[in-house]
C-alpha cells in the first residue's frame, strides 16, 4: 500500500479523521488510477476534486483546445489557456491543486483502435464526453476491459449520473445494467438538443461533475451505496433530485443472453452530438 508523506498527512487530514476513510482509505486513493474522458464541463470538476482528494494517478484524454466560450463552465481552464490543448491546461490545474498527483495525458480522441488499451491501464473511468458515439464506445470498452464506469451527462438545466459495472453481478446474481440496458441505442440525429445551440447553465456542469467525482471516490473506497443499478437525475430549475432503479436487460445487445456486440467495432454508432459538456 502506498505510504503517505508528512505533507500528504497534513493535506488530507480531513479525510484521515473520517471513520470510513482514514489512513487505509487515503492510501487506496493514492494508489488508484482514474481515467477521465474529456476535460470539459464535466471533466473539469471531476479532475479538480479527484486531484484534491489525493487520487494518485489521473489520466485525461481529449483532443480539443481551450476556447473562450468554454470558460463559462469549464473551470479547469483559465483565460490565458485559450488555444492550448485541454489536456495540458487540465494537467496544470491538477498540479496547482496537488503536486503529489501523477497526470497522464492523451491529446487524442478515444476510438475503437485505442479505447481498450488505454482504459485497461486504469482502475475506473469517468466519462465526460459530449457525443453518443463516444459514450457507447467507452461503456462497451469498460465492459470488455472489466472496469467500472462513472457515467454522467448534461442537459441545459439538468444532469444524469450513474455507475455501470455490468462485468459484476448484483445480489440477485444478475449482471449490473450497462448503458445499453438503459438506452439500447443512440437517438436519431436531431432528436436530442445540442448544448452548443441551446446552451447550458455553467454551475449545472459543476454540480453534476462533482456528483460524478463523488461516485468515483465511493467506488474506489467501497463506500456507501453504489449508483450501479440506479440513475440519479438532477433538475436544477426545480432544485430536485430523483433516483430511478434500472435493471439488466436480458435482451440488450452488449450483455444480454444473446449479445450481438462482441467487440468495439460491432458496437460503433453515429457520432451525433449530445448536450455538450465540452
Amino acid at each position: 500500500m502506498a505510504q503517505l508523506t508528512s505533507d500528504e498527512v497534513q493535506r488530507y487530514k480531513r479525510h484521515l479523521v473520517l471513520r470510513d476513510v482514514g489512513a487505509p482509505g487515503q492510501q487506496k486513493l493514492k494508489a488508484a488510477r482514474v481515467l477521465v474522458i474529456g476535460a470539459g464541463g464535466l471533466g473539469s470538476p471531476v479532475v479538480t476534486y479527484l486531484a484534491a482528494a489525493g487520487v494518485g494517478t489521473i489520466g485525461i484524454i481529449d483532443d480539443d483546445t481551450v476556447s473562450i466560450d468554454n470558460l463559462q463552465r469549464q473551470i479547469a481552464h483559465r483565460t490565458e489557456d485559450a488555444g492550448r490543448l485541454k489536456v495540458d491546461s487540465a494537467r496544470d490545474a491538477i498540479l496547482r491543486i496537488n503536486p503529489h498527483v501523477t497526470v497522464e495525458t492523451y491529446a487524442e480522441r478515444i476510438d475503437a483502435s485505442n479505447a481498450l488499451d488505454i482504459i485497461s491501464r486504469y482502475d475506473i473511468v469517468a466519462d465526460g464526453s459530449d457525443n453518443f458515439a463516444t459514450r457507447y464506445l467507452v461503456s462497451d470498452a469498460c465492459y470488455f476491459a472489466k472496469r467500472p464506469l462513472a457515467y454522467a451527462a448534461l442537459g441545459s438545466f439538468d444532469g444524469y449520473v450513474s455507475v455501470f459495472k455490468p462485468h459484476e453481478k448484483d445480489s440477485q446474481g444478475n449482471p449490473y445494467p450497462s448503458l445499453r440496458c438503459v438506452f439500447p441505442e443512440a437517438p436519431p440525429a436531431g432528436l436530442v438538443a445540442n448544448c452548443e445551440e441551446v446552451g447550458v447553465l455553467g454551475p449545472v456542469a459543476g454540480a453534476v461533475g462533482t456528483l460524478q467525482a463523488t461516485e468515483v471516490v465511493k467506488e474506489l473506497l467501497g463506500l456507501g451505496e453504489s449508483l450501479a443499478g440506479r440513475l440519479l437525475i438532477y433538475d436544477a430549475l426545480a432544485t430536485r433530485f430523483e433516483v430511478v432503479t434500472i435493471a439488466w436487460d436480458p435482451d440488450n445487445p452488449l450483455t444480454g443472453r444473446d449479445p450481438t456486440i462482441t467487440d468495439l467495432a460491432s458496437g460503433q454508432t453515429a457520432a451525433n452530438p449530445a448536450c455538450a459538456a465540452e
